[in-house]
């Protein structure tokens, strides 16, 4: 791919765009600053005047890679209502959704090794995606009584987890790895067996 360039001031992301295509092609740290410079048209030492480094860069497009997931799953959410079970199980599938659309942003957030706390920005936006999973967990689970009902948060993170070894297993193409079922398929049933287990959807007839 050519040199993307840059004008009118828009340096600062011209350089997270080159580096989410460096990041999808090499991983996270396969490229230098000068590469990502180079994808986007300036000089190595331009890329100083907005990051202090690789793993700046990285965070900024975590960060944004954040925003939109978490806009995503409020989206999926939003969506799902009235239904507290359809909201759940929307945000599910935003989760696999946000992971093909958006790859460079995926792999920054979870795979670049770092961590949501190197700004206040990006832990804030770690928080609000989470935070909305978290709300579609504590919405489903409100009939179940107090001293049976797991934690929100543990709930919620849960159904992370299963969703995020599924696209990590099964929906980025891991080599060697290939699921017999499609991902969307396979997060649906193992959330199914999930919600089944705590009495929120009832046993299969």
């Amino acid at each position: 791919m050519g040199k993307r360039g840059y004008h009118h001031g828009n340096l600062r992301q011209a350089l997270v765009e080159a580096a989410l295509e460096l990041i999808e092609e090499k991983g996270p740290t396969g490229f230098t600053l000068s590469e990502a410079a180079k994808r986007a048209g300036v000089t190595p030492a331009a890329v100083y005047r907005h990051f202090s480094g690789r793993e700046d860069l990285i965070a900024e497009a975590a960060r944004q890679g954040y925003e939109i997931f978490g806009d995503l799953m409020q989206y999926a959410y939003d969506s799902g209502q009235p239904s507290a079970l359809a909201a759940f199980e929307a945000t599910g599938r935003a989760y696999l959704a946000f992971a093909r659309r958006h790859p460079g942003h995926y792999i920054a957030m979870f795979e670049s090794g770092v961590s949501v706390n190197h700004s206040p920005e990006l832990a804030a936006a770690s928080r609000h995606a989470r935070g909305v999973l978290e709300k579609a967990a504590s919405d489903l689970s409100q009939h179940i009584p107090p001293e049976k009902r797991p934690p929100a948060s543990m709930f919620s993170a849960h159904i992370w987890a299963m969703s995020h070894g599924v696209v990590e297993l099964f929906a980025r193409n891991s080599p060697g790895t290939q699921s017999p079922f499609p991902a969307d398929e396979l997060l649906e049933t193992g959330i199914g067996i999930y919600l089944r287990g705590l009495g929120l959807i009832p046993p299969d007839t």
